[in-house]
């Protein structure tokens, strides 16, 4: 009998918990504007730090942060930094002379250890 009764309802579709006593935190909406002109808006949690730009859900293209003026937010950032590469951080800790000693030291061991599997083989 408790078969019959459940055949009508869609499960997972509809949930069966209300919304009622349920305090949502502050949102805010921001509109973002494509190249091409179009606008989308994207909810935000209040105290949320609002990215620059945000792929638009519709058509995927990468939209610009619009202010209340409808003008586009000027980028805040100033010139970033080039990202440090490892040849950056080895530079740091060592000179150019040192390097090109272990880079030799390295080679002989690894030249010497090849050298080593074939006589065995």
């Amino acid at each position: 009998m408790a078969d019959r009764s459940l055949r009508g309802m869609r499960l997972g579709s509809q949930s069966l918990q209300s919304e009622e006593g349920v305090e949502f935190s502050p949102r805010k909406k921001v509109t973002y504007r494509t190249a091409e002109g179009t606008t989308f808006e994207v909810t935000f949690a209040a105290e949320a730090d609002v990215p620059e730009t945000w792929e638009s859900p519709k058509t995927g293209q990468e939209g610009r942060l619009v202010d209340e003026a409808g003008e586009l937010v000027q980028s805040e950032t100033a010139e970033a930094k080039a990202p440090r590469t490892h040849w950056d951080m080895l530079l740091e800790r060592r000179t150019r002379a040192e390097l090109e000693e272990l880079l030799q030291e390295r080679l002989e061991y690894l030249r010497a250890r090849k050298g080593q599997h074939k006589i065995g083989a």
